[in-house]
């Protein structure tokens, strides 16, 4: 393989192949010990596609993991989600800890087929977060993970029977709430970083508005602003409605309101001039959006400082 270049690997059979791991017991479905992991400085530069879902936990990794344009170290008692068709990249370091430890899952999503996650396994918001945003656990927290592995290598490894699947699925389903609980608490109690956030993302949006130049850009987007904050949009705004209520949308929207209120009310602009100057391409529209955050029309809100 070249360096630069992208991998792309189809089954979990491939894959352990590749990484020079026994054959799966199911085709579908394997959960692999991340000490039995072989990795090559020499694929450092390449990139790897799989057409299937991975779930790891993992410790003691020296090496950098890139995904999409993100990257970071890996630390103590870390998860991370990756949905099928999402690029990453594995930096190995030439010494390597020989402690590492941890288990990856990886799931094809034909395994789901006729099961209550076929369709459920996507409203997983971390499936898209990036991993600067994975899931740092407690030793409690990590404890319960554990279990679920083992009952779910338990089940693949015993003779496969029509109650199988939807063991291995119920498994999975409870893998995947308990994660979702424990970002939860993340959000919670990370809270000088998070809030951290809070403060990059209140400077993000004030630059963005008090641009002379607004008038030949437009609005602020979601993308945009979790762009800046080097932060996946999904995990953006799942953290903000945890910490504040609202979206990151809900937020551009207040901190328009609160600029539009300030020129309004400090200056002779138009209101269509106001639209403008505040990224809007119709005048229409950004009275509707004020009408509809502040019960009041912009001329309405301006007529009551008269």
């Amino acid at each position: 393989m070249l360096n630069n270049s992208i991998y792309k690997i189809r089954t979990i059979s491939e894959l352990h192949e590749l990484r020079g791991l026994p054959r799966p017991e199911h085709p579908l479905i394997s959960l692999v010990d991340y000490a039995q992991v072989k990795h090559s400085t020499k694929n450092n530069y390449i990139s790897w596609v799989h057409d299937f879902y991975s779930i790891a936990m993992k410790r003691n990794i020296n090496g950098k993991f890139r995904y999409g344009q993100q990257e970071y170290d890996f630390d103590e008692g870390l998860m991370s989600f990756i949905a099928p068709g999402q690029i990453m990249n594995i930096v190995v370091d030439e010494n390597e800890n020989k402690n590492r430890s941890g288990w990856i899952l990886f799931i094809h999503p034909d395994f789901f087929w006729n099961t209550s996650l076929a369709k459920s396994v996507k409203e997983y918001e971390f499936f898209n977060y990036n991993t600067n945003e994975a899931l740092f656990l407690s030793k409690k927290e990590e404890k319960v993970i554990k279990n679920i592995f083992h009952n779910i290598k338990s089940e693949i490894e015993a003779n496969i029977d029509k109650y199988s699947q939807n063991i291995i699925v119920a498994q999975i389903e409870l893998l995947l709430n308990y994660s979702e609980r424990f970002y939860q608490r993340q959000f919670i109690t990370r809270k000088k970083g998070n809030h951290q956030i809070l403060s990059r993302l209140e400077e993000v949006l004030t630059t963005y508005f008090n641009n002379e130049n607004l008038v030949n850009k437009s609005l602020p987007s979601v993308q945009f602003v979790a762009d800046a904050l080097s932060l996946s949009p999904t995990y953006l705004s799942n953290l903000l409605k945890s910490l504040t209520g609202l979206s990151t949308q809900q937020h551009i929207h207040e901190k328009l309101i609160e600029k539009a209120k300030e020129k309004l009310s400090t200056t002779t602009l138009s209101v269509s001039e106001i639209a403008y100057a505040l990224g809007f391409e119709h005048p229409q529209s950004f009275s509707k959006l004020f009408k509809t955050k502040t019960n009041l029309s912009p001329l309405e809100f301006r007529q009551s400082f008269n």
